[in-house]
């Protein structure tokens, strides 16, 4: 016989437990993977089943321009990857699964590299990594530099990101997709990297853009008829476009693109510090900066704080114990602040395209300037919502990265255009100014005598020179005038004295003797007027002798 429980004696607790014991172990496993799978679904942002439910047919590609770019309208518009779809490869679409696979495999093409030690002005040295077109196309001989200096072929300059080199996998995508349609392609490693030692006390960091300056420069004074073009990547690009902005119209780039640049160094000091996922990257960078200064601890040692480096959890503190000290930084935000590309996007003179991912993990949306690349004419960026950091793998085998086929399609759309940038000196002075004890006050007086000299101020203190460029056109500008007016007055002069000596039987001569000397100091603009004053002051003297000579004649009639 049953004994009744009872009604009071019944809980809900109690029923759910009775109700839980008898349910298998299996369950509870189930519900744990199911529950570890959302968490990591989110945590490592995958995307797959957004890609499942859309029928795989990836993300349209976002581009920002200035209305009236026509960079965009004779270009862009015409390049079909930028007007497509980016659809991730499907077992990577995770942000943080393209960046393992890219640094841990990354699939790069295989082939050798030219190698040229370049020696830069401060007596540090860098490595140039060649890989040309003749040696994609096997056409050329093992260990000889095969380039003429009347060479046509467009050379494009690669800059890696923080710690890479020319060894990178990405770098090897970009450089052997160009040279396999017949570019020539240098990288340009950043000091202390490619196995080549530092030479001086200077290192490189996110804004240093004297090596790439110098290396632009040389190149294009070797190979005069090559365009040059540079690809700038994570560091690299920031790199670039802070070299871009400082040259303004006077760089010899001919065009150039940026991939997933960090443009505000400060957002992205906070975005790398904000989340568990990003501290992660956070540490794998400063392991990286901390094997790069393994390197060359005898010079860190001496210039830096080393115990700091070996000390460093984040990169905040390598650049503290580090960059900060060797670059003369007071410190870690101003260095943040004076390396950022976002100030130098306004002065952008060559066309540019802008690549960068959403869900980049490492160099934040939140740093993408939108506006200002919207206000220049010359920059056009493309936005993919999926990517991660210089990863952008697609295809199911991921043999191929999106960013490469685009920045290719670009630059040789630009190169077969007429908007490829022409190197432009502003304003050159054509009476430049030596260094020397004379008044250099933006002044002339004209004395008596009719000679042009140098008038002081009042206060006998000489004007300061300003090296602002601008303020150097706008002074060269108001002398030129003065210089003008004070002329045109001394002409007007000239003509009176010429008009009075007409009437006078003994001045003629002196006259033009003297306006003579004075007016031969301006060139040959001034010739017509000293002409006419010659004719005009000597026609007293050749009237009297022919007057003269016609008087003989006739006594010799008579």
């Amino acid at each position: 016989m049953e004994t009744a429980v009872p009604e009071g004696d019944v809980s809900v607790t109690g029923l759910l437990i009775v109700a839980s014991s008898t349910m298998p172990a299996s369950v509870y496993i189930s519900a744990l993977l199911i529950v570890l799978a959302v968490f990591l679904y989110g945590f490592l942002e995958f995307h797959f089943i957004g890609y499942l439910f859309r029928g795989f047919m990836g993300d349209p590609v976002s581009l920002t321009f200035n209305p009236g770019s026509k960079i965009y309208e004779d270009i862009v518009s015409k390049c079909r990857v930028l007007h497509g779809r980016y659809l991730a490869t499907p077992w990577l679409a995770s942000p943080h699964l393209q960046i393992a696979f890219l640094n841990f495999y990354g699939r790069p093409p295989v082939f050798t590299y030219r190698r040229q030690l370049y020696s830069v002005s401060d007596g540090g040295t860098i490595a140039l990594d060649w890989l040309l077109a003749s040696d994609v196309a096997g056409s050329s001989l093992a260990g000889e530099m095969v380039i003429c200096e009347e060479d046509t072929t467009p050379i494009v300059i690669v800059v890696p990101g923080l710690t890479s080199d020319s060894s990178a996998a990405y770098v090897r995508h970009i450089a052997f997709q160009m040279a396999k349609h017949g570019w020539n392609v240098v990288v340009e490693n950043h000091r202390g990297l490619g196995g080549v030692s530092i030479t001086s006390d200077c290192f490189y960091n996110a804004g240093w853009t004297e090596d790439l300056r110098e290396v632009v420069n040389n190149l294009h004074e070797k190979f005069s008829m090559a365009p040059l073009f540079a690809i700038g990547t994570s560091i690299g690009a920031n790199i670039l476009v802070k070299y871009l902005g400082e040259e303004g119209e006077k760089t010899p780039l001919a065009g150039a693109a940026s991939i997933c640049s960090p443009w505000d160094l400060v957002v992205c000091d906070r975005f790398i510090r904000r989340k568990l996922v990003q501290r992660f990257y956070d540490r794998a960078l400063t392991i990286g900066l901390k094997g790069y200064a393994q390197l060359h601890q005898p010079l860190l040692t001496r210039l830096a704080n080393w115990d700091g480096i070996r000390k460093s959890r984040s990169v905040r503190d390598f650049d503290n114990h580090a960059t900060c000290l060797v670059g003369n930084f007071e410190t870690v935000d101003t260095y943040y602040r004076q390396c950022n590309s976002v100030s130098y996007v306004g002065n952008v003179s060559v066309p540019l395209l802008c690549i960068s991912a959403l869900d980049d993990p490492v160099c934040t949306k939140e740093a993408i300037p939108w506006d200002e690349c919207r206000l220049n004419k010359n920059i056009v960026l493309a936005t993919t919502p999926h990517g991660g950091h210089l990863a952008y793998f697609e295809g199911i085998t991921a043999r191929s990265i999106w960013w490469v086929r685009a920045v290719h399609e670009f630059l040789s759309a630009l190169h077969f255009s007429p908007h490829m940038h022409t190197q432009k000196i502003k304003n050159p002075d054509p009476y430049p100014q030596l260094d020397t004890s004379i008044d250099k006050t933006p002044y002339i007086n004209i004395s008596e005598d009719g000679l042009v000299a140098a008038m002081q101020s009042d206060d006998g203190s000489r004007d300061e020179v300003v090296p602002h460029e601008s303020n150097n056109e706008q002074m060269h500008d108001e002398v030129r005038a003065k210089e003008c007016s004070q002329l045109n007055n001394l002409s007007n002069h000239m003509e009176r004295e010429d008009v009075d000596a007409k009437s006078s039987k003994d001045g003629p001569t002196t006259l033009a003797k003297r306006f003579m000397k004075q007016l031969s100091r301006h060139g040959r603009k001034s010739m017509w007027l000293l002409v006419y004053i010659a004719i005009a002051s000597s026609w007293p003297l050749v009237g009297s002798a022919l007057l003269f000579m016609f008087r003989n004649k006739r006594k010799g009639y008579k």
